[in-house]
């Protein structure tokens, strides 16, 4: 049976990870959930108007890649990559899967997941894959990082979280999903 790696230590990690990321760094995103069900896509799964439910406030670690400048046809562009590490209790508690094509404002600029990432185990032991009875239980899956790109989105189309109606353009007060009333105005 392994020294570390157990059920309390993996509680205390997972704490101070929260408090740190959550009350020290405090550097929060809002996170676009891609709404296949109401996207219209073509053939070849592509579509055009790409729906998204409202944003959910959410805290993370962000990796910023210098901007790159582009001369096009049409004028320069800016592209810049950015890597987004959240901790998978947090998404978990918030009942949100991430995917490829999901959306992340930060710093007033849209960002498309591109690529995820979910190998970083506490202890390096993964729970779900144990060959030994001995270490069942020993590890755990700490985070998911996230890659992305900016992108151009002229407007979000967005659909309510679980409601129906479609979002107006008055100040809501500040709710669970969105506690501090940032992304509306």
């Amino acid at each position: 049976m392994p020294l570390f790696g157990g059920a309390r230590d993996i509680s205390l990690f997972r704490t101070m990870n929260r408090e740190l990321i959550n009350n020290i760094i405090q550097t929060e995103i809002g996170y676009y959930k891609f709404v296949l069900a109401d996207s219209i896509i073509n053939v070849y799964g592509e579509s055009e108007d790409k729906t998204y439910y409202e944003p959910l406030l959410i805290s993370c670690l962000i990796t910023k890649e210098d901007q790159v400048w582009n001369e096009r046809e049409f004028g320069p562009d800016i592209t810049q990559q950015m890597t987004f590490a959240f901790l998978k209790a947090d998404m978990k508690e918030k009942d949100l899967v991430p995917e490829i094509g999901d959306i992340l404002l930060f710093n007033n600029d849209f960002f498309e997941l591109n690529s995820l990432i979910e190998n970083q185990f506490f202890a390096g032991k993964n729970p779900d894959n144990s060959m030994n009875k001995d270490t069942d239980g020993f590890g755990v899956s700490l985070s998911i990082i996230g890659k992305a790109s900016k992108t151009r989105i002229e407007s979000v189309k967005t659909i309510p979280f679980r409601s129906g109606i479609y979002p107006s353009t008055v100040k809501v007060e500040a709710t669970d999903t969105n506690p501090r009333n940032q992304l509306y105005s």
